[in-house]
């Protein structure tokens, strides 16, 4: 069976060429393409690991490279903030100061729903933006913490163990505040 063969098989019986499916069942349609550009590039089981991981990056605009953190890589967004230009969620708020990477980490709740956001502690500190020690090494990392609705659709949410941010500290550097 030929890999165009499989890939329509698998999406027709996951029922994603449906008009109920998502995207009205355009997305089969969408990856039905890539397959079939995929397929006539007849790579080796090699070479279509490495184009499909590559591809899987730069389609997720992630990057394949360190950053460098050079000025050309960095845009101007407003009120004197920079966004660097090859990865979106990296920042720094003048031409000089140290970059900060959002996603530095998400916070996981008891119940395995995580959230991005400012880190809390229960006692009411906060944890500062995490300033990037390595561009080549920018892991995400999860954090545990409790919840408690607090009004409808209302949540706190806190560190669950300081520990826990003996990891990030490998990574990034922080500052916790009042």
């Amino acid at each position: 069976m030929s890999l165009v063969e499989h890939a329509r098989r698998e999406l027709e019986l996951a029922g994603l060429f449906d008009k109920d499916a998502d995207y009205d069942g355009e997305l089969a349609k969408a990856v039905m393409e890539l397959i079939e550009v995929f397929s006539k590039q007849e790579h080796s089981g090699c070479s279509a690991g490495m184009v499909s991981n590559l591809f899987n990056k730069l389609s997720k605009y992630q990057t394949i490279t360190p950053l460098t953190f050079k000025d050309d890589e960095w845009n101007e967004v407003g009120n004197g903030v920079y966004q660097n230009n090859r990865h979106s969620c990296v920042f720094k708020e003048s031409p000089d100061s140290r970059p900060y990477y959002l996603d530095a980490y998400v916070k996981k709740t008891p119940n395995g729903h995580c959230y991005s956001g400012m880190l809390s502690f229960k006692d009411g500190r906060k944890m500062s933006r995490c300033y990037i020690k390595d561009p080549s090494n920018m892991p995400t990392i999860t954090i545990n913490v409790m919840e408690e609705e607090v009004s409808p659709n209302d949540w706190n949410m806190w560190i669950e163990d300081e520990s826990q941010l003996e990891e990030l500290a490998k990574h990034y550097d922080f500052d916790i505040t009042n």
